[in-house]
């Protein structure tokens, strides 16, 4: 069962550099999308939050918990290009040896940058657009900054419970048949780390931007603090070890 998951994974890693050197701006392109659903999601579920938490504040982080799947599950069925999600992927085609280190810097920075860009774009997008600005600015701004006051052991042990979490959700899309099945499994991942705040690095993207455009400013300093720690993290939980775990849960299967 595992061993025949690891083999289509690292095919999968092949793959992507394959589409990298045959066509950079169709990659990217992917990579910009991917960032452009966990944006939209982020404004989906940040929004619930606005409205519902003045008087509502535990249906507020609930909903907004929720609704945010919906990014996870479009960059599946999509096939969208997502830098946490890549973590899990390319790290078993390193250990398969069907890519190298090169090609994997390659594919994370690429998708790392996509995902920035679609997020940068539609962030300012909806700030400018005046849509329920006061209910996220107000929602949003005391989320922002408790990020910025994390400590680092912090940032880095969230970032790992949050993308062992959603590269978990990543191997649902793969390993299950069904469609609803995938659904199912992937909101309940996503759920998981949304709710208990852990840390992911692309969604911190997309709240730091509608913070940064919507109050003014940010401190970019600690924004990147979080950022640089928060990746780190997401490859250990996402590679290191599930993909890890995954790997030997392979081995002498028959």
């Amino acid at each position: 069962m595992y061993h025949d998951d690891v083999d289509k994974i690292a095919n999968t890693s092949a793959n992507k550099v394959k589409i990298v050197e045959e066509s950079f701006t169709k990659y990217f392109g992917r990579a910009v999308m991917a960032g452009i659903f966990i944006m939209l999601a982020t404004i989906l579920s940040y929004t619930i939050g606005g409205i519902l938490s003045p008087n509502y504040p535990e249906a507020a982080r609930i909903s907004s918990a929720a609704l945010f799947c919906f990014a996870i599950i479009a960059i599946v069925f999509f096939s969208a290009e997502l830098f946490t999600g890549n973590n899990f992927v390319m790290y078993i085609g390193i250990l398969k040896k069907k890519v190298n280190i090169k090609s994997t810097l390659k594919i994370l920075s690429y998708s790392f940058l996509g995902n920035f860009v679609g997020i940068i774009i539609f962030a300012y997008m909806f700030v400018k657009s005046g849509v329920n600005f006061e209910a996220i600015k107000s929602y949003i701004e005391p989320i922002a900054y408790s990020k910025l006051d994390l400590s680092v052991l912090e940032l880095v042990l969230r970032g790992i419970l949050c993308n062992f979490s959603v590269c978990l959700a990543v191997y649902s899309g793969i390993r299950i048949k069904s469609e609803v099945g995938k659904i199912i499994m992937m909101f309940f991942c996503v759920f998981t780390f949304a709710l208990a705040g852990f840390e992911h690095s692309i969604a911190n993207l997309a709240i730091f931007s509608i913070a940064y455009f919507s109050l003014g400013g940010l401190p970019i300093l600690l924004a990147l603090k979080n950022i640089v720690w928060v990746v780190i993290g997401n490859i250990i939980g996402g590679g290191f070890i599930l993909g890890f775990l995954l790997i030997i849960s392979s081995i002498n299967e028959n």
